[in-house]
């Protein structure tokens, strides 16, 4: 009996790919749980799996073939989206953001890509790849001001912001680039499309010191937290650390200005960036 065909790549392959994989686990009467115990992972990895959420890649890819007697229908078709513009670290978890229904994000030395102006994202990334060709800096600006399109539905995904006041007093190519980026904030957040908060220096230790963190939330999957540091980041699905990360975000918050102070925090630091750019 021949097994089943190819995707098509041009049809949303990842849900597709996620729709056939819920429908192969159910067919071999296994449950999420009774799956991931067989691959080794969590039964929420299934589900994001299944959600289209997180990437299936080449390895689980034949377990699920040899699992659920697919032939090698998931190894062949699990390529159909595995390329990606983004860097292997970043990649899973910049696709499973534009599905996202809500993110919540601590960032600790530096503007959260999906807040940053061209200006200030050409000097991020200059700074990280400090010999690469404009065409290359040129395509990872483009890229993030890409996935930052994502704002401009004026609803979803809801997007809360706790951003460190070091991320405001640290001079990112140059001060008029700041005071256009923290104008960006101002505007975003005055318009209700984004909730931020300013976490001041006089809040002193916290839970998130050693790095920075992205939860989401899906309507259709698990939550994922997103843990990155320099040149590297993973995404964790266990709910128990899903848990434990959501409380430090909640730490956080309650360490945090208010929104309306916060606000006012970041206009005057604008503020003063303008008037030292042109006195």
């Amino acid at each position: 009996m021949p097994g089943p065909k190819d995707l098509d790549p041009s049809s949303s392959p990842r849900a597709l790919l996620g729709a056939e994989l819920r429908h192969a686990r159910e067919k071999a009467g296994l449950s999420q749980e009774e799956l991931g115990q067989r691959l080794f992972v969590s039964g929420s990895f299934v589900g994001q799996l299944e959600a289209g959420t997180r990437r299936m890649q080449p390895e689980y890819a034949r377990l699920l073939d040899e699992i659920l007697g697919t032939e090698d229908f998931f190894l062949r078709n699990c390529g159909a989206w595995a390329k990606s513009k983004y860097r292997d670290h970043f990649a899973e978890a910049a696709e499973a953001e534009a599905r996202a229904t809500a993110i919540r994000q601590y960032a600790s030395m530096l503007i959260p890509g999906l807040l940053q102006t061209p200006a200030y994202a050409r000097a991020v990334s200059r700074a990280f790849q400090p010999t690469a060709t404009e065409e290359a800096i040129d395509e990872l600006v483009t890229g993030r001001m890409e996935r930052a399109r994502i704002l401009d539905d004026p609803t979803k995904p809801m997007l809360w912001a706790v951003i460190d006041e070091a991320t405001l007093r640290r001079v990112t190519g140059g001060r008029e680039v700041m005071a256009e980026a923290l104008r960006h904030i101002l505007n975003l957040a005055r318009r209700n499309r984004i909730i931020v908060q300013v976490l001041p220096y006089d809040a002193g230790a916290h839970p998130a010191m050693q790095g920075s963190m992205k939860l989401m939330e899906f309507s259709d999957a698990p939550p994922l937290v997103y843990l990155e540091g320099v040149d590297t980041g993973r995404l964790e699905d266990d709910p128990a650390a899903v848990a434990r990360y959501k409380l430090y975000y909640e730490l956080l918050t309650a360490s945090a200005l208010p929104p309306d102070k916060s606000l006012s925090l970041i206009e005057r630091v604008a503020q003063n960036y303008a008037h030292e750019e042109h006195p």
